[in-house]
């Protein structure tokens, strides 16, 4: 391994901290590294051929009060692979807040779990004006760029996709929407390049959905009207359709009105799916209705006949009870999938009658699923999702499921590993949906390490086919992507022109 230290940034954190999410595997890291040649147990395959980027919440400060996973800055990993051999990087997203943080030396915005009123920086670089940008939820490849997102809705930062250099905001020749920003989950149709998104606010008409090209332009913009404020997560599309929701889970009314954010379901109001043309105007939005509950994250939708299929993570109970405990289990009742129950469920909204049918898929609790993005807006066959630890956020094994059969197949990273949203990488010349790799990094509490594993996406029970070792212990996370060298401008000749930037 040749192994290269970029740069380090100035943190303030306690060197005794005990919060449960900023130690153990959530323990952040401060270094910026550039690793060539990495060692690796087994073979990599010479036709697993481009980069594996995830997107990480790394706090480099201490909260004003309670600190939340979700306020950490980002910092995201990435793990190349060409002509059987493998780079890594790591790089924190040089987003406006983490600038001014690290200038002042300390934390400016209140975080996910504390009163807005309490921020020293009341405004700009904020996530609708009240939360800090970390950018550091999702990430995803359009235009030959990697862009990092912010759940509470922000600016798009964009990265080299090989050395995680930040390269400004994403501007769509100056139509992007700054006043409300983009939410996380982008969706990429690779198909026809596009890149479709959504945002949502505190204000009417509470969403609006977009389309950009592949040439980086915004070319349609529209709004969602919705019967009040609502904390959509995640979003789906068909070869012609785009489909939004409007869960019975959001911010109670009265809390919000004295500026804070509670969220509460709501049994008694129904799920609601919005289908709209790609291209399609306000007037041409069409609600489907379905039973009540919450979707963190979809996994796919796609035309059939008539009908638009839709599937992703039904959770049996959105809103887990938050009596008794410390306040950290109560604070983090909405980060345990074993409390919330989300299974992989299927809706099918049918185009003529209106009307909706739907079904668990699995019984199993699971959530984060991917495919083979060749296959997003397209009838799909596999899904490769996390299974968790109970009373974490933390995945602990990789299910594989087949919509067709309805089997499943797992492998357990083992006790004391925990791993990464997995991305499904296509092998070079690939010709089935599942003729490819898994690839994901996981964090070895045992020995105190990190590895990005590689499996053969047909035969993922039978565990990695090649460990590459990382030059540091990765923090937990979110999101993931892959993207295919084909994707990558210069992929071939690409000289890695990273240099170490001071913080």
């Amino acid at each position: 391994m040749e192994l290269e230290v970029l740069g380090r940034a100035l943190t303030t954190l306690p060197a005794d901290d005990d919060h449960p999410y900023r130690t153990g595997p959530w323990r952040p890291q401060t270094v910026e590294r550039k690793a060539d040649d990495l060692d690796v147990v087994g073979e990599i395959p010479a036709d697993l051929d481009g980069v594996y980027l995830r997107n990480t919440e790394n706090p480099v400060h201490p909260a004003l009060e309670l600190y939340h996973p979700f306020d950490g800055d980002g910092m995201v990993h990435v793990v190349g692979f060409r002509d059987g051999k493998a780079f890594y990087r790591n790089r924190f997203v040089r987003t406006d807040g983490f600038l001014a943080e690290q200038e002042a030396g300390r934390p400016l915005w209140a975080g996910l779990a504390e009163n807005p009123a309490t921020s020293p920086t009341q405004t700009g670089w904020g996530a609708r004006g009240r939360m800090k940008d970390a950018s550091s939820t999702d990430i995803v490849m359009h235009n030959g760029v990697a862009l990092t997102s912010f759940y509470q809705c922000g600016d798009l930062y964009r990265l080299d996709p090989t050395t995680l250099d930040t390269l400004g905001k994403a501007s769509w020749n100056g139509a992007f929407p700054s006043d409300v920003g983009v939410s996380a989950h982008p969706k990429l149709d690779e198909a026809t390049g596009e890149l479709l998104f959504f945002n949502y606010g505190t204000e009417a008409p509470y969403m609006h959905y977009g389309v950009v090209d592949a040439a980086d332009a915004l070319v349609h913009y529209i709004d969602v009207p919705l019967p009040g404020p609502r904390l959509p997560h995640d979003m789906v599309f068909t070869e012609n359709f785009a489909i939004l929701n409007d869960m019975p889970l959001f911010w109670a009314p009265e809390a919000l009105a004295k500026g804070k954010y509670a969220a509460k379901f709501h049994p008694d109001i129904p799920t609601r799916f919005a289908v709209i043309p790609r291209r399609g105007e306000t007037s041409d939005i069409r609600w489907f209705e379905a039973d009540p509950t919450y979707v963190l994250h979809w996994t796919n939708a796609y035309e059939d006949g008539d009908e638009i299929v839709v599937d992703g993570y039904y959770q049996e109970n959105p809103e887990p009870p938050s009596g008794g405990g410390t306040i950290y289990q109560r604070m983090f009742r909405f980060l345990d999938n074993e409390q919330m129950g989300p299974r992989l469920h299927r809706w099918r909204l049918d185009t003529v009658t209106g009307k909706c049918t739907e079904e668990h898929l699995s019984d199993r609790i699971s959530e984060f699923g991917m495919i083979n993005q060749r296959h997003a807006g397209r009838r799909h066959r596999y899904t490769y999702a996390a299974t968790t630890l109970p009373g974490w956020f933390l995945f602990d094994g990789i299910l594989k499921h087949d919509a067709d059969t309805g089997t499943e197949e797992r492998y357990a990273f083992g006790e004391g590993v925990f791993g990464s949203e997995t991305a499904m990488a296509p092998r070079t010349g690939s010709r089935s949906e599942d003729d490819g790799y898994l690839v994901t990094i996981v964090s070895d509490m045992n020995r105190d390490l990190s590895e990005c594993l590689i499996f053969d996406a047909h035969t993922v029970g039978d565990g990695p086919i090649a460990r590459i070792r990382l030059p540091e212990r990765v923090s937990s996370g979110t999101h993931s992507t892959w993207a295919p060298g084909a994707q990558i401008p210069d992929w071939r000749t690409h000289d890695d022109p990273a240099t170490a930037v001071g913080l």
